[in-house]
């Protein structure tokens, strides 16, 4: 039997790519979104090559909510998956100065995986099944000096995936979050990462395959992110606001 196809929005990072190629190696086909598509042939290419599925590319602008309905009637086929890896990191103290800047990182890592993802929750119900995954970020799991603009969006998305996923419940239509941690990508190339606590973007690609398969709800790719963002949210505020991690 053909597997429907495997949406993956914002394909263009090492996460998205990760996670489709762990798909297709299932033999799932690919759709790959993301601005400026076509630069993405090299990676459409490599997948089909590699894992002999066919692999096709799809223009979306995550912060131009207005084309996202539209996008998603537009595709060839709907997605039986569909995944969010969408999203932007920013510089805090650029964000505490430069209120647009702090907008960009809200609107791509909140705004704009929320409103495509309300599309496709829309699709899906009306269709009666499939699975939306959003890739969100340990650091929504409580607000720190060091990257709260940021933490505070993550945050906001954790939230919508626990709604949307709570509204879909009985309607055949499954939403997984995934919280990776740290991730060593070209997004975190300057940072110096702890290495037990860093994950590959082969490793969360897998988790998300896994997580998938499994029905799985909420994952912490690695199990010590779990324990350690249990530990910083129970932290009483009044110490809490002292420390800087």
């Amino acid at each position: 039997m053909t597997k429907a196809p495997v949406l993956i929005l914002g394909a263009r990072s090492d996460i998205g790519q990760a996670i489709a190629r762990a798909f297709a190696a299932e033999g799932y086909p690919i759709q790959l979104a993301a601005r400026n598509a076509e630069t993405l042939e090299p990676v459409k290419a490599d997948i089909e090559l590699r894992q002999n599925v066919s692999v096709s590319l799809h223009e979306f602008d995550a912060l131009a909510t207005e084309t996202h309905e539209g996008f998603v009637t537009a595709l060839p086929d709907l997605p039986d998956i569909a995944v969010s890896v969408v999203g932007y990191m920013g510089e805090q103290a650029e964000n505490e100065r430069d209120l647009d800047a702090a907008a960009r990182v809200i609107r791509s890592n909140f705004e704009g995986p929320a409103s495509i993802l309300a599309a496709l929750a829309n699709a899906f119900e009306e269709r009666g099944g499939g699975t939306l995954v959003g890739v969100s970020s340990v650091a929504g799991d409580r607000g720190r000096a060091t990257n709260y603009v940021y933490g505070s969006a993550k945050a906001g998305f954790t939230a919508f995936l626990s709604g949307l996923r709570n509204r879909l419940a009985k309607t055949g239509v499954h939403v997984v979050t995934v919280l990776p941690g740290f991730v060593a990508t070209q997004m975190t190339a300057d940072m110096d990462l702890p290495a037990k606590l860093t994950a590959a973007p082969d490793e969360v690609g897998a988790a998300t395959l896994k997580a998938v398969k499994k029905g799985q709800n909420v994952i912490y790719v690695r199990r010590i992110w779990w324990l350690i963002m249990l530990i910083i949210r129970n932290i009483p505020e009044a110490i809490f606001k002292k420390l800087s991690i």
